[in-house]
């Protein structure tokens, strides 16, 4: 299963803070760690995906990194990608604070069906990020070497015009819940405790729309087709995204855009196959070239041909190195190599002046009619 980015994970923007990051996955580990959920499998992968994602997004290298190369920055940081399999964390970092001011409370409050979504002041939630999206397009393999620009249309969601992201018709605006009084938060007694949970009617914003938009029917956000030019780099392959900043789901409430992330998918081409940046192809060459040597001309990626010497006495299937006809490196205007596989072929078919020749050929080569084996490490 391919990783969810790690902005998509914590439900945080890309321009969150370290508090803001700390309070996301402070939130995620009390609801899925693995005390509160015994033999919940789908929680402890929840829990590990949330650990991971926050250990590189507290780290400002390594956040610097994956923003910059996704997670293949990460990957090859440190020897390799860590293993988050039985990560059980010291939560003093993010729960800090004693038995106030957002620590001890808050856990104990989440572990019985508090706590819920970030708000602000008098219970109303305030901004929140759009989510991120992913977009799958195909490209052709000499496009991958070289660079392209590619058009794709996608739909997202986007602040709606008629009320401008508010949700509410005219001028009318919003008022408190009535379920909670605007607190976002309904309690109920259970023995000694008071236990606070999110208010099912505002869903924990603490306000209701008083007269909701026609258009969008209270949401503040309309779904639109786009259509956005893509800049593909050089060097590309398989596997590769790149990401369009902010151009994925608005947020809620004036919240930051999600991303787009455009993930590409190179073609396979009829004569080359690619190895990292170096590129490998099958050429063709007769017996008589084989063995006297020859100056053919042979294809490149680029269109063009250039001219390669064939030694004598050449076996099938040496390779010949070609350099810098490769495959354009990322971020550079180096190229990786070309490598040719020559394929003695030889005639299905002789005349009698080439079975005579063949035959004054082979006589004077002294050709074995009794072989002995080769040995499968030879070549």
């Amino acid at each position: 299963m391919a990783k969810r980015d790690y902005y998509e994970v914590l439900g945080v923007g890309k321009t969150a803070t370290l508090e803001e990051i700390k309070k996301a996955y402070r939130k995620l580990a009390i609801a899925n760690h693995p005390d509160k959920n015994p033999g919940d499998k789908a929680a402890e992968e929840r829990f590990k995906e949330a650990t991971e994602a926050y250990d590189v997004l507290a780290d400002e290298k390594k956040r610097k990194m994956y923003d910059q190369y996704g997670f293949a920055g990460i990957d090859g940081a440190n020897g390799g990608p860590r293993d988050y399999s039985n990560v059980y964390r010291d939560f003093s970092d993010i729960f800090g604070g004693g038995f106030g001011g957002g620590g001890f409370e808050d856990i104990f409050s989440s572990f019985f069906g508090g706590g819920g979504r970030t708000q602000g002041r008098g219970g109303q939630r305030g901004p929140e990020s759009g989510s991120s999206l992913r977009y799958d397009v195909d490209i052709d393999f000499k496009d991958a070497v070289f660079g392209t620009k590619v058009e794709v249309t996608y739909s997202h969601q986007v602040a709606c015009e008629e009320c401008h992201g508010s949700g509410s018709q005219g001028r009318s605006g919003t008022k408190a819940c009535p379920t909670c009084n605007g607190s976002g938060q309904v309690r109920r007694n259970s023995g000694f405790f008071a236990i606070a949970s999110t208010c099912p009617t505002c869903n924990g914003s603490g306000q209701v729309i008083d007269n909701p938009c026609s258009s969008c029917h209270g949401t503040g956000l309309k779904r639109k087709q786009q259509k956005v030019k893509v800049t593909i780099p050089a060097g590309v392959d398989t596997g590769s995204r790149v990401v369009l900043r902010g151009m994925g789901d608005a947020g809620p409430n004036g919240g930051p855009a999600g991303d787009l992330y455009v993930y590409i998918n190179v073609k396979p081409h009829k004569y080359f196959v690619r190895q990292d940046y170096d590129l490998y192809c099958k050429i063709p060459i007769s017996f008589t070239q084989a063995s006297l040597g020859a100056e053919i001309q042979v294809p490149t990626i680029d269109g063009q041909s250039i001219k390669v010497n064939i030694p004598p006495g050449i076996q099938h299937g040496k390779m010949l190195r070609v350099r810098e006809r490769g495959v354009t490196k990322l971020n550079s205007t180096e190229r990786g190599d070309m490598y040719i596989k020559l394929m003695v072929q030889v005639p299905k078919r002789l005349g009698m002046k080439a079975k005579k020749l063949m035959q004054e050929l082979s006589d004077a080569l002294g050709e074995e009619t009794s072989p002995n084996p080769v040995p499968f490490d030879e070549e």
